[in-house]
């Protein structure tokens, strides 16, 4: 009787080895999975700012474009516009930061 309570004794303890080691291997398939999850958010952040970046220098080069041809009503707008959203953007931020 003693023996089968020794060879029971044993295998809870290898049973509580690899409940272990089974729990790691989950700890690190997890980890893996969120460092593939991320990486993939930032190849997407890359794929923005690139496309965000040439929007912005084909932007540019319109507003130059429009500066070199010299239509005043057309400038002034623009002026307008960027003064109009920098202060927006001003006060929306003071709004939110002070509360």
């Amino acid at each position: 009787m003693s023996e089968a309570y020794e060879r029971e004794r044993q295998n809870d303890s290898r049973l509580n080895e690899l409940s272990a080691k089974v729990s790691a291997l989950r700890g690190v398939t997890i980890d893996i999975y969120d460092h593939a999850r991320a990486q993939d958010v930032i190849d997407n952040t890359n794929e923005t700012f690139s496309s965000m970046t040439s929007q912005i220098k084909t932007g540019a080069g319109r507003m130059t474009r429009m500066a070199a041809s010299g239509n005043k009503v057309a400038i002034f707008k623009l002026s307008a516009i960027i003064v109009a959203i920098f202060l927006v953007f001003y006060y929306g931020l003071k709004l939110v930061f002070h509360m």
